[in-house]
This record gives C-alpha cells, structure tokens and sequence, in this order.
C-alpha cells in the first residue's frame, strides 16, 4: 500500500519526539495538552496515523485533529476542521 504522506509523517514523528516533551513545555509552546485520559473524556478518536489523530469534540461535535507525543504520551495543538 502506498501512503504519500508516509515520509512526511516519519519526519514529523522523529521531530515530536527528538526531544521529551513535558506537559508544562508542551502547553508552554502549543497550548492546551491532554493525557489519554483527558483525550478520551472530550474528544472521539476516529482514527490515527501518527504524530497526527482525527477526533470529534464530544461537546459540540466538532471534528479536527491534534498531534502527540510517543513518551509520555501527550496529545496537543488541536486544529479544528
């Protein structure tokens, strides 16, 4: 199967995760941060390739998607569609 975005995603992972985030470096350069917890508890994950999920905002519907981190698993920037 041929995924065209496969390269740029594979640099995209090795940059996220070049460095160990923490939650207050995190939310200090993108924003808002949620663990997987929190993730499940306002979004819908309908799919992922990573870095990048697709999720709905279970408050109002809303689809987009947000980025992660591998180690410790944090998800940011979301961008609404």
């Amino acid at each position: 199967m041929c995924d065209p975005t496969e390269t740029v995603r594979r640099e995209m992972v090795a940059e996220i995760n070049a460095e160990t985030g923490s939650r207050e470096y995190l939310e200090a350069k993108h924003g808002q941060v949620w663990d997987t917890s929190q993730l499940q508890q306002e979004f819908e994950v309908l799919g992922f390739m990573a870095p990048l999920v697709v999720a709905r905002r279970r408050d109002d519907g809303t689809r987009g998607s947000l980025m992660f981190q591998a180690n410790p698993r944090f998800y940011f920037s979301w961008s609404p569609e």
